[in-house]
């Protein structure tokens, strides 16, 4: 008799918890979903709620919308949230929903996280390799630079660059690519400002200091007849090639938004190291 009350006793228990326990999402047909959904939330109190909207929102758009901005979701009605909701919300209830939407954003921010730093690392060696090439570029310099208009054997006016170069490299230099400033006292903008280049004759090999007489084309821009005598040049190397005719040093520097981000990457995330191997 005793046995017989305690089997009673036991299984109104489990019938009285399984009555009491936490409402869950149906997601097996639209209404179950419209209606599971709304009875889940009104289990909630007052305080999650808001919460449990979001965190519906949430899970749906990690499963079905690529691309949301998941960490400043806007309200959906019910109808939205049933329409994309997946395997992943069914059986859920109100606490596990805000869990689950926790897990996704943490996930989520940790993927940006790492994004940002293997970006930052990116930039940074671009930089570093932009600086590098500068440097080695540099050791190849400019001596001297002079422009000036003489007669040509016909006795017309001609354009003449006069350049005295040292290769401090360790390369032989078979081409140089130049910029051309011409400017005079008084004016605030040039005469003119070119690129050209100059392919040498047997290259100049490490160490070696040439200097040339170059004739640029009359009728171009370097045969301005308006230039007057007093005019400068100021000529600077933008890149050279190989004895194989090959660039050399030819990193580009940062654009000025990725110095932009780079700086903002280092303030937010300097110092810190990846989770993973590269």
């Amino acid at each position: 008799m005793w046995s017989l009350f305690r089997l009673f006793v036991i299984t109104l228990s489990l019938l009285m918890i399984a009555g009491c326990s936490d409402p869950k999402i149906d997601t097996s047909s639209m209404p179950a979903s419209v209606v599971s959904v709304e009875k889940v939330r009104n289990s909630l109190p007052t305080y999650k709620r808001d919460d449990f909207d979001q965190g519906l929102i949430i899970i749906a758009a990690a499963s079905t919308v690529d691309g949301i901005d998941i960490l400043n979701p806007h309200r959906m009605n019910a109808a939205e949230i049933a329409e994309s909701a997946n395997v992943q919300m069914h059986g859920l209830t109100g606490d596990q929903v805000i869990q689950r939407a926790d897990q996704i954003l943490r996930e989520r921010r940790a993927r940006e996280r790492e994004h940002a730093i293997r970006t930052l690392k990116r930039l940074e060696e671009k930089q570093a390799k932009a600086e590098s090439d500068q440097q080695q570029l540099a050791r190849f310099s400019i001596d001297s630079a002079r422009y000036y208009m003489d007669e040509s054997p016909y006795g017309a006016p001609e354009p003449v660059i006069d350049l005295k170069v040292t290769n401090g490299t360790d390369q032989t230099i078979s081409e140089l690519l130049l910029r051309g400033v011409v400017t005079s006292p008084g004016r605030s903008v040039p005469w003119l400002d070119e690129a050209f280049y100059y392919v040498i004759a047997g290259g100049v090999e490490p160490g070696e200091t040439l200097a040339w007489s170059l004739a640029p084309n009359r009728f171009g821009p370097w045969g301005e007849p308006q230039i007057p005598g007093n005019a400068e040049l100021t000529v600077s190397l933008e890149g050279v090639r190989d004895a194989n005719a090959q660039p050399l040093w030819e990193s580009p520097a940062l654009s000025e938004s990725e110095v932009a981000k780079l700086e903002r990457l280092r303030e937010e995330y300097g110092g810190v190291v990846l989770s993973r191997a590269d």
